[in-house]
């Protein structure tokens, strides 16, 4: 079809390194005294309001300043210089620049599972975001395989309900969306969806991620009307919560305006 789909991935690395500053707190003073900790504090306030405008390459000095202050304070196999390099890689990997993602995606795994084993909940996040970067390139079969591995971790050790483990289901749907098998990216991003509005609200952003994302298959399988219906409703979400300007909300505007220059050609649905 030509489409710009606008596929969004999801992904919480401000959750993890919110966690990793409250469990910094708790460290002796002499393993990090309590300058550094305001000062990490600061960055990552900082880059959280980069990124929550898009700004992400305004975001990268930031981040790479507090991996360096989290190494040097916990040391460079520490679980929370883990969650640093997750932070980090999450920014490179919204520029586009896959292969540092990556690299720091696998060094942070490599901490999670030395550390606190191969079935813990941050394996499967890392896993989650590695699996992302992976199908970036085209390398659908490793995406496809992490991602089974991260959901798997996450239902067993979150349960199914759980707003993380539908961030792998809205992942794994994306990756079978871009290879064209889209009954059953609809199917996981319905379950997606479900989750996010129970446990979320109606009106989260990932709530308008998995909305835009379903709404992109629809179009695929020609339901342009079921398409509009969810557009406008992310629309609405992403103007309200992330602002008119944002990236992910002008890429909701072009897929609405591409679906009803559909609609009033008079192509029907299928």
């Amino acid at each position: 079809m030509g489409m710009n789909t606008s596929r969004n991935k999801i992904l919480w690395p401000c959750l993890l390194l919110s966690l990793l500053l409250v469990l910094w707190a708790t460290l002796p003073a002499a393993a990090g005294p309590r300058e550094d900790l305001q000062k990490a504090r600061r960055l990552l306030n900082e880059c959280r309001q980069l990124q929550a405008q898009g700004r992400y390459r305004q975001a990268l000095p930031l981040a790479q300043e507090l991996l360096r202050l989290v190494e040097r304070v916990a040391g460079p196999e520490h679980t929370n210089t883990a969650m640093a390099l997750n932070y980090l890689a999450s920014v490179y990997q919204h520029l586009g620049r896959y292969q540092e993602a990556e690299r720091l995606y696998k060094r942070a795994l490599a901490i999670f599972e030395q550390n606190l084993g191969q079935d813990h909940p941050n394996v499967a996040a890392n896993l989650n975001n590695l699996a992302v970067v992976y199908k970036a390139q085209g390398r659908y079969g490793e995406a496809e395989r992490l991602y089974k591995r991260a959901l798997a971790l996450r239902e067993e050790k979150l349960g199914k309900d759980h707003p993380m483990t539908a961030q792998t289901l809205n992942n794994l749907a994306n990756l079978y969306e871009a290879q064209g098998r889209y009954g059953e990216a609809e199917r996981l991003y319905e379950r997606a969806l479900a989750v996010f509005e129970q446990r979320l609200g109606q009106d989260h952003p990932n709530v308008a991620t998995t909305l835009n994302n379903l709404a992109v298959v629809y179009e695929h399988l020609g339901r342009n009307q079921d398409a509009e219906r969810l557009l406008k409703r992310a629309l609405a979400i992403r103007e309200q919560k992330l602002g008119k300007d944002h990236p992910y909300t002008k890429r909701t505007r072009r897929n609405l305006a591409r679906v009803r220059k559909k609609l009033k050609s008079g192509k029907k649905d299928e």
